[in-house]
């Protein structure tokens, strides 16, 4: 079962300076262009639910997943730019989780299944790589690390046949962790 309308009270907040000063801009659901609203964006503070920020416009680049808590200065701490284009609210999520990952993008190669967290895509799976994927349930982080490190990239249900449309077009990934009730 899945609640899409659990996080109605989700709500970031943006700042263009650190430690919550100047201009800012109050978010309570998804936003593919905050441009229009900020020039750059230093500091945030998430009040309720989670989500994740992007360095580009329409969910594309890097991405950064924010819970609830307060970054006074998160470009130093994460290592992100001043340029969060866009934001998306991810919708908690209750029931089983179910993911197909696939060694080379449009679901060729070698196939797995995940229904829990992966540590070692590579260890688990003996896959080198992971290029698509096809999540039937549940909201995961892909990350290009293994142990959950590195950059990362959000897929919640449906098919990733390529990767590289979607802005990561130079990122393997080698572990995968569930988006659930820990995370918010």
């Amino acid at each position: 079962m899945t609640s899409s309308g659990m996080n109605m009270n989700s709500k970031i907040t943006f700042y263009e300076e650190k430690n919550f000063q100047g201009r800012s801009y109050e978010c309570m659901s998804d936003c593919s262009d905050m441009s229009t609203y900020l020039n750059r964006c230093h500091s945030c503070r998430v009040e309720k639910g989670c989500f994740m920020v992007y360095d580009r416009t329409n969910y594309m680049g890097n991405q950064y997943f924010m819970r609830r808590g307060e970054y006074a200065d998160y470009m130093s701490m994460m290592g992100m730019s001043d340029c969060i284009k866009s934001c998306r609210m991810i919708n908690m999520h209750r029931g089983s989780y179910r993911m197909k990952i696939y060694e080379k993008e449009n679901f060729g190669g070698q196939m797995s299944e995940l229904m829990d967290d992966c540590d070692n895509v590579m260890e688990r799976f003996s896959m080198s790589n992971c290029m698509s994927c096809n999540v039937m349930e549940g909201n995961w982080l892909m990350y290009e690390q293994s142990q959950f490190r590195g950059r990362m990239m959000y897929v919640r249900s449906g098919e990733y046949k390529n990767f590289m449309n979607m802005g990561q077009s130079s990122m393997r990934f080698m572990s995968m962790k569930r988006i659930n009730d820990s995370c918010y």
